[in-house]
């Protein structure tokens, strides 16, 4: 009966193969969406990796630095860095931005690092092509797939970087390319105000009587230095001594900083379970619409070449063929269109994934795991060809 069926594909080869393709883009469609979830979440992980940090501290009553905004005073570190089981610390901020690339604009995460701490909390790692940043001032380094090249300039707000190192995989959660410019200039880059705002709120401050009063001296200027200073940054990087004990060390900051403290599993917890929680939930319902419009595809596949050989089926009744044997032709061409869609569907993701905008993480196991739900959609997705099938009457031979 093997050769019964493979003798029927031949005989309708061109709509099998035609079925097989159309089948296999969704197929690789379906792959490619589990690639970019399996990506996000890569992308998660290696943005808490590359950071080097076993704590992050942030302010206190936020999800801070990645899935909420916060602030901190860049001179804490003096007073985490004496604390029990701390080996070493780094103030560091982030801003996603757009960044200037001549004359077209680049989705990038700009953050900023101490300039020559090498291995420390924060710094850029895999340094692929140049040097690290040795400069307080104007210098960056760059991931490759932000698309700059060594000795390119790059505009962040309104000054200009070159570029000295180029990087590989040092991404946000999102995706994004990551920038490392020196902390300073971060600094005014994300706090800093601009000229016409300052101006517009010394005067807003002038005149406010309140401010004026003959008893307090002095508090014009306070408040319009905070206005103009560039002392705060977006966390603490903290990097533990060998056995020391994350929660111990947490928990000793809390209560003696009065700032939120992350441990890397914490800080996994907030980037998979909120920041990407929605585009994760998005990703589920279209693999589940793929899956259905596959089933469906198949099944109608399935029964539109069983009901082109209604009267060959009949036949093989009149003269004594067994049900299973039936049964099993229409099973074999069910997964020979399976094999074949699935085929090409792997082919097409493996081509198509290296020119997605998104990181398209393809690993085995999903693979595994799709062709056996390919399998098992095939068969489903046969039932009612089957059904058709063994309704058929002989004497419809006949009678033909």
């Amino acid at each position: 009966m093997i050769s019964l069926a493979g003798r029927d594909i031949l005989h309708g080869w061109g709509k099998f193969v035609l079925t097989g393709f159309g089948l296999g883009l969704l197929i690789g469609v379906t792959l490619t969406m589990g690639g970019v979830y399996r990506g996000m979440v890569d992308d998660a992980r290696v943005l808490l990796d590359n950071s080097g940090a076993d704590l992050w501290v942030v302010q206190q009553d936020t999800l801070g630095p990645y899935a909420e905004s916060s602030s901190i005073y860049d001179d804490l570190w003096r007073s985490v860095a004496g604390m029990k089981g701390v080996d070493a610390v780094a103030n560091v901020t982030y801003l996603t931005t757009q960044i200037r690339r001549g004359e077209e604009d680049v989705r990038a995460m700009v953050v900023g690092v101490e300039p020559g701490v090498l291995g420390g909390p924060g710094q850029p790692r895999y340094l692929v092509a140049g040097r690290h940043i040795t400069r307080s001032h104007y210098e960056a380094v760059v991931d490759e797939a932000s698309g700059f090249r060594l000795g390119d300039s790059i505009g962040i707000r309104r000054n200009s970087y070159r570029v000295v190192g180029i990087t590989r995989r040092m991404v946000s959660s999102g995706g994004d390319p990551m920038v490392f410019i020196p902390l300073k200039d971060a600094q005014e880059a994300q706090f800093l105000k601009d000229n016409d705002f300052i101006l517009q709120q010394r005067r807003r401050t002038e005149a406010n009587p309140s401010l004026n009063r003959p008893g307090i001296p002095g508090l014009l200027e306070s408040v319009l230095a905070s206005q103009t200073g560039n002392s705060t940054v977006n966390a603490l990087l903290v990097r533990l001594a060998p056995g020391a004990d994350p929660e111990e060390t947490a928990g000793h900051i809390r209560r003696w900083k009065r700032h939120e403290v992350y441990t890397r599993e914490q800080m996994e917890e907030i980037l998979l379970g909120k920041l990407i929680a929605t585009s994760s939930r998005q990703i589920g319902m279209f693999l589940v619409i793929l899956a259905i419009v596959s089933a469906a595809i198949v099944a109608f596949i399935i029964y539109t070449l069983t009901m082109g050989k209604i009267r060959e089926i009949a036949v093989l009744k009149l003269i004594g063929t067994k049900n299973r044997t039936i049964v099993g032709m229409i099973l074999q061409q069910a997964l020979g269109l399976g094999v074949l869609g699935f085929m090409i569907g792997k082919i097409s993701a493996t081509i198509w994934a290296p020119i997605f905008p998104k990181y398209v993480l393809l690993e085995g196991r999903d693979s595994v795991t799709g062709f056996i739900a390919v399998m098992i959609m095939c068969v489903a997705s046969s039932v009612l060809a089957i059904r058709m099938a063994l309704k058929v009457d002989p004497a419809e031979a006949i009678g033909g």
